[in-house]
């Protein structure tokens, strides 16, 4: 039995059916009943059921199609660990990250390429916590920074800090001159907020809930960028973590603490558990962690 044979029996174990199965493959239809016929006979069981219309797996090949798919799975990664640790070695990191940590993450970064001079970082939004869960079970970035809160047995999860979430306004609005506002203040305002999916919109409006108003959605977003672009031009005010809105935007847009709750969100290092990572990515992993650890 090989991982060619493997790959094979999950084809036609996915598909139920030789032919979809070979042109999926690439290979003709006699080649690979062969192939799994071969298979059967290493084995010493009959794996499909083919009395009837439809191909079935037999309890032994519904055995085998479990185990051989983690098998699969684990070689994929154990080549692109290989790959990395071998054929490029240790020069390159890619980060998931979101829009609010630009106030901190160069800081780290400028220290850790003092040691590391030679790495490659590559920076990639990765926002919703399905992609980031995807873009790491697929080995597409090493480690995520973000808000998402992940409840997931694959994924090790740290929390670096807490950020608070402030009411952003245009300039010249009304409700500028107050000096906090509450949700009452903003709740029949054109209001801008994430789209589905991102953990900031679940807690924008959780606090509306428990303060007992509506929320007056008009401007469903992904990028907090585009939330700003659209409350300069006076079409909305919405709530955005206070660490996004330093340095130049700052002068563009008002922003205002919100009375009476506790709105904010913490921010998590995430990573698999099980992957394998190299020491000088590892060494950035204890950068970041340590870098709120001496704040």
């Amino acid at each position: 039995m090989d991982i060619k044979q493997l790959h094979y029996f999950i084809a036609v174990s996915e598909q139920m059916n030789f032919s979809k199965a070979a042109e999926r493959l690439h290979i003709s239809q006699p080649s690979l009943s062969n192939a799994i016929k071969k298979l059967e006979q290493e084995i010493g069981s009959p794996l499909l059921e083919r009395n009837t219309r439809n191909l079935q797996l037999t309890e032994a090949g519904e055995l085998l199609f479990e185990r051989a798919k983690v098998i699969v799975k684990n070689m994929e990664v154990l080549k692109i660990e290989m790959d990395e640790v071998i054929v490029h070695g240790t020069r390159d990191i890619t980060i998931g990250v979101m829009e609010s940590i630009k106030h901190w993450l160069p800081k780290v970064i400028a220290n850790y390429k003092k040691d590391y001079p030679h790495m490659k970082i590559h920076l990639v939004d990765i926002l919703g916590s399905k992609r980031v869960k995807k873009s790491l079970k697929s080995y597409k970035t090493h480690l995520i920074i973000t808000n998402q809160l992940m409840d997931d047995p694959e994924l090790e999860v740290q929390t670096l800090y807490e950020e608070r979430l402030v009411a952003v306004l245009p300039l010249h609005h009304p409700l500028a001159q107050k000096d906090t506002l509450t949700i009452s203040d903003i709740c029949e305002e054109p209001f801008i907020i994430s789209t589905e999916g991102f953990q900031t919109r679940r807690d924008i409006l959780t606090s509306f809930e428990q303060a007992g108003k509506n929320i007056n959605i008009q401007f469903e977003i992904e990028r907090f960028e585009t939330a700003v672009s659209l409350v300069r031009e006076h079409l909305g005010v919405t709530i955005l973590p206070e660490n996004y809105l330093q340095g130049p935007t700052a002068k563009t847009i008002v922003k205002k603490e919100i009375e009476g709750l506790n709105l904010s969100r913490n921010v998590y290092l995430v990573y698999l558990k099980n992957r394998h990572l190299p020491l000088a990515i590892r060494q950035l992993l204890k950068d970041i962690v340590q870098f709120f650890e001496n704040k």
